[in-house]
């Protein structure tokens, strides 16, 4: 039983690795109207496509007892299938200096190499394989003889180490050149390994084909690209700080400024009641004239509230 369900884990491996690789293909075929034989390897299978259903499968089951829903389902894929693209994306770059996909311009990504959409999209098609795609794949390998499986599937897995023993050299070349460029900006690099490629034969001009937007990251890029960061850190501070500086003056004039101007309200009341003590010192009750009487009064209602 538990060599069954191990066989059958295997084919479904294979199963959704080509089911993904027919997807890409068709994916790249829209947006660039011919072939493109996708995938780091050089068959038609996907093997992180594989990996995902997997996982997927397994995370589903280990907790199937004690819950099991589409949220549940739908959730396991999105942390599961994210992790592998990002450990995936990260070991690539480590080794081979190179980042395959990079979504630095998508909307809430991840250092780049996974972002909101497609993890939503994994979360989606979590809940597919488990609900729909799965009980019909392991019907469907239940009615055929164990051990009809057990060879299809050590079949399939020969076949596809001897396609990964292949694509390592084409990697190993493809580092090669990266490492002994010269340059300092990937599209130049780009450039150079297409042009490494173009003269050898199929497998190896194929992956220049697969991944037309690879950015290539050598040490002397990687350091370019911290320095611009640092440059570019140090100037915002420096103008943070220039702002603080400017605010702060402005509210130190702001405090000199009422602490040494006199309201004009107290300006004018003063300048009232100076006028009222001089006219008082100038009128005389009994022989002022009309004239002056009059104005007085004015003056006497103006100071009124």
């Amino acid at each position: 039983m538990v060599v069954a369900y191990f066989v059958n884990l295997g084919l479904l491996f294979f199963t959704y690795a080509i089911a993904g690789w027919c997807m890409e293909v068709c994916m790249k075929y829209r947006r660039y109207r011919r072939f493109i034989n996708r995938g780091f390897l050089t068959g038609p299978w996907l093997p992180i496509y594989g990996f995902g259903a997997v996982l997927i499968t397994l995370g589903v089951n280990a907790i199937a007892s004690v819950e099991h829903s589409v949220g549940t389902t739908f959730l396991i894929a999105f942390v599961l299938c994210g992790t592998v693209e990002y450990v995936s994306s990260w070991i690539m770059e480590r080794r081979f200096h190179a980042r395959w996909w990079d979504y630095s311009q998508k909307p809430m990504n991840l250092n780049g190499r996974i972002w909101i959409g497609n993890l939503m999209l994994f979360g989606f098609a979590g809940v597919f394989v488990d609900n729909l795609a799965n009980p019909l794949l392991f019907r469907a390998f239940a009615g055929a003889d164990l051990r009809v499986r057990a060879v299809v599937a050590c079949l399939l897995l020969a076949v596809i180490a001897a396609d990964y023993a292949a694509t390592h050299f084409v990697l190993k070349l493809i580092k090669t050149g990266v490492e002994s460029s010269e340059a300092d900006n990937t599209e130049q690099i780009n450039r150079e390994v297409r042009l490494l490629l173009s003269d050898r034969n199929y497998l190896y001009k194929r992956f220049a084909d697969a991944y037309p937007d690879v950015i290539y990251r050598t040490e002397r890029i990687t350091e370019r690209m911290n320095a611009i960061r640092a440059e570019t850190e140090k100037l915002r501070r420096e103008a943070e700080a220039r702002r603080d500086a400017m605010a702060r003056k402005l509210a130190q004039g702001r405090e000199h400024l009422a602490a040494t101007l006199e309201p004009i309200g107290s300006i004018k009341n003063a300048l009232v009641r100076d006028q009222q003590a001089l006219v008082e010192l100038l009128c005389d009750e009994t022989p002022a004239s009309e004239a002056m009487k009059s104005l007085k009064g004015g003056i006497d209602r103006s100071r009124e509230p």
